[in-house]
């Protein structure tokens, strides 16, 4: 690993296991690596307000290009107030969620510009991108199951269909990014973590 530190992003659809594998990675790394843990949107005071405005079920409301402009500027809060001083000091940084679902939610599922959405992530991340991306790939349906006894925030109200366009982005940009790594998500917990700690620390010894 470089002086730098190494960032490492999360992404899936809703109902992947993010969160679950954040923690798993963040109890396992934390043994032997300085880590720092991150979710999108939030991390930071402000980010955490405009998260709560994303999410309320209330503000249905909220427009697709509106939604994408409220997620650059909680990235950008906790970009620099967290992220860069956490890879200065040489940490690992873990993100429950980057750039790339932006691209996934608001420009597969929303239907917005793609290269509008990736000039945005550009300008709200100051370039800054993960060293390593592990996207975790479910059928909808079986994420949609999951979380059946969950009070859905104002994304999961949106539906399968939402869900299946957003996986459809996932995929795409796992075929496309070299940074992204699939992982199938319906495997049970260990594997899913084993199989993310190989990745990643492959990917530190190349970073060294």
């Amino acid at each position: 690993m470089s002086d730098r530190g190494f960032f490492i992003s999360l992404e899936g659809i809703d109902g992947s296991g993010k969160s679950t594998l954040k923690e798993g990675l963040m109890k396992e790394m934390g043994q032997t690596h300085p880590v720092v843990g991150i979710r999108e949107p939030g991390g930071t005071i402000v980010s955490e307000k405009i998260r709560d405005m994303l999410l309320d079920a209330r503000n249905s409301g909220i427009m697709g290009r509106t939604e994408a402009l409220l997620y650059a500027a909680a990235r950008s809060q906790v970009v620099e107030e967290v992220v860069r001083p956490a890879l200065g000091r040489g940490k690992i940084v873990i993100a429950d969620r980057f750039m790339d679902s932006t691209v996934a939610y608001q420009g597969y599922g929303r239907g917005l510009d793609l290269q509008l959405l990736i000039d945005l992530n550009r300008i709200c991340t100051g370039g800054l991108y993960p060293d390593l991306t592990l996207y975790l790939d479910i059928d909808p349906l079986k994420a949609y199951r999951r979380r059946l006894h969950e009070q859905p925030d104002r994304l999961e109200q949106e539906g399968l269909e939402f869900q299946v366009r957003v996986r459809a982005g996932y995929l795409k940009l796992a075929a496309t990014e070299p940074r992204i790594h699939q992982l199938d998500a319906s495997q049970n917990q260990q594997q899913l973590l084993d199989e993310a700690l190989r990745l990643i620390y492959a990917g530190l010894e190349i970073g060294e």
